[in-house]
């Protein structure tokens, strides 16, 4: 089983959308000049020479392969060179490098299915992505690449069911947040071994902030990081090295291997609670060029070092990450970027109750763009299920139990018109089976969504699954300080749990079941995993039962 094709009918009206609110809000001046310098060092322009493969004498494939955003009839492989990858160029020189690829049947390669060649291009930190066409629907595959005398590791992939295909069952995975400087990624080596068709990746990949010569709470000590990892990331070289690092963690390469990935990021990408154009702290004066250097680098690097098809990639500080897939007639993905073209936070990104800042109709963390191609989206669906991977917390959550209570405002809390909006488009389109996937908040919550948050007695219109984090917020308490509040504040908050973890997702013609999925420790190695609690909703009859 396996997803189906990004929906690209409307892709040059997005990107185009895209493009004109990017000059829009940050094009002028010196920054024009900035997203100048991105777009033209793209491929073709530095006419780089071609290097023998022949003359690469280590291994080039340290980061491991990927495969991403599968299709009825094609898959995206990935891989990216680098000998060296906690160096800026990743140890290769400034030259063109050819790689052999291969897709088969079975494990033992004796099946080939598809083979080509590719080119590593240094403009692209040398990394190479592979649409692999002309597979059938709705299989398993192995793919590996080739450089000189070098062979890449294997990795599975599927394809995804047939355009309307009845397809009785889907199983995903769920993840975020997985900060290294926290522990180890000890989810991931659970993960890999899991009968999944596809994991959706959530946000916060990677983070902006610095690792010590220990790995933070990972206390190395038979190992010494470069110095450079003490720093927070700006640069091109910064976010290519620590993809660098994020990669070289053994489980993270096993799960790529095991199965395909559709991403989407959050904050720490880039950086931490930025919005649009807007840095965490414009109070520091940064100046909108350099913001947009950063942001344009920080995308680069992103498109670099994931399993993504062409429409994704960026041009200069924008990047079209939104984008539809397909599983038959049982599943459709909507997956969101609720960073790129969201207003600022309100009531300067501090928890407050909600009012006129943050109630503003005019306010929205989608973009008017992508409101509107979701809404349009599920107007076409046909699906049984409507699912939107996305990044923050989208269902209310009051923070404490004052009448007049606080809620977040860098999730959906602080964009309550563009909630009501969506929910609105969700009524309008006959949508009866939604279900939100979130991460960015390191523990694993199960809410219904309520018509009106407020009246608790309202229809439930969906659930919400939260991923908890795979490292990020160290071990973090079954339990947390905030749990008992939590529950009594929000009726339609069914789980709260803040071990991490990952969720295991079956949707069924019948009903969707979640499995939260949690490790007791992420700062030493190895911990066993537990399932922590498991929920059904039903198709047709929208809430979360326990299984």
């Amino acid at each position: 089983m396996t997803p189906a094709a990004p929906d690209t009918r409307h892709s040059d009206e997005l990107r185009a959308a895209a493009r004109h609110l990017g000059r829009r809000r940050f094009l002028t001046g010196t920054a024009a000049a900035a997203a100048l310098a991105f777009a033209t060092n793209l491929p073709g322009t530095a006419q780089a020479a071609e290097l023998d493969a022949r003359r690469i004498t280590e291994d080039p494939f340290t980061l491991g392969i990927a495969s991403g955003d599968p299709a009825p009839d094609s898959a995206l492989l990935w891989t990216r060179l680098a000998p060296k990858p906690f160096e800026p160029d990743g140890g290769l020189p400034a030259a063109r490098v050819p790689v052999e690829w291969e897709i088969a049947r079975d494990e033992g390669f004796r099946r080939i299915a598809r083979r080509g060649r590719a080119t590593a291009h240094p403009e692209f930190g040398h990394s190479v992505h592979v649409e692999a066409r002309g597979l059938d629907p709705d299989r398993v595959y192995y793919y590996r690449f080739r450089t000189g005398r070098w062979v890449s590791p294997a990795g599975r992939t599927r394809t995804a069911p047939a355009a309307g295909a009845r397809t009785g069952e889907l199983r995903l995975g769920a993840v975020s947040c997985q900060a290294y400087h926290d522990g180890y990624f000890t989810a991931y080596k659970h993960l890999a071994d899991e009968d999944l068709d596809v994991v959706f990746h959530l946000g916060d990949y990677l983070y902006e902030y610095a690792v010590d010569a220990v790995g933070g709470a990972r206390k190395y000590t038979d190992r010494t990081l470069p110095a450079h990892f003490n720093r927070e990331t700006v640069t091109l070289d910064d976010y290519r090295m620590r993809y660098g690092l994020y990669k070289s963690d053994p489980d993270l390469r096993a799960a790529h291997a095991a199965h395909p990935f559709v991403v989407t990021w959050d904050d720490h990408e880039t950086e931490n609670n930025y919005a649009g154009g807007i840095p965490e702290n414009p109070e520091n004066n940064v100046p909108p060029e350099e913001f947009l250097l950063r942001r344009a680098a920080a995308y680069r690097a992103y498109w670099e070092n994931q399993p993504l098809r062409l429409p994704q990639r960026p041009e200069g500080p924008d990047m079209q990450l939104y984008r539809r897939l397909r599983f038959g007639r049982l599943a459709q993905f909507d997956v969101l970027d609720t960073r790129q073209y969201r207003s600022d936070q309100a009531y300067g990104d501090k928890a407050h109750v909600p009012g006129p800042e943050s109630q503003d109709p005019a306010r929205t963390i989608t973009g008017a763009a992508q409101e509107r191609w979701l809404v349009d989206g599920w107007r076409r669906s046909g699906a049984l299920w409507n699912v939107v991977p996305q990044q923050v917390v989208f269902s209310e959550r009051r923070l404490d139990l004052n009448a007049e209570a606080k809620v977040s405002m860098d999730a959906w809390d602080g964009y309550s018109a563009s909630r009501e909006r969506v929910l609105a488009g969700a009524r309008a389109a006959g949508v009866e089976n939604l279900m939100v996937l979130t991460g960015d908040v390191h523990v694993g919550y199960a809410f219904d969504i309520k018509a009106d948050f407020a009246d608790q007695d309202s229809r439930t219109v969906g659930t919400e699954i939260v991923a908890t984090s795979v490292a990020s917020g160290k071990d973090g308490a079954e339990k947390p300080d905030t749990w008992d509040t939590y529950m009594k504040a929000n009726p339609h908050l069914k789980f709260f749990n803040g071990r991490r973890g990952y969720v295991a997702v079956t949707l069924g013609t019948e009903s969707a079941r979640a499995d939260f999925h949690t490790v007791p420790a992420v700062t030493t190695p190895g911990a066993p995993i537990s399932t922590a609690a498991s929920f059904v909703t039903e198709a047709g009859d929208p809430g979360l039962k326990p299984a």
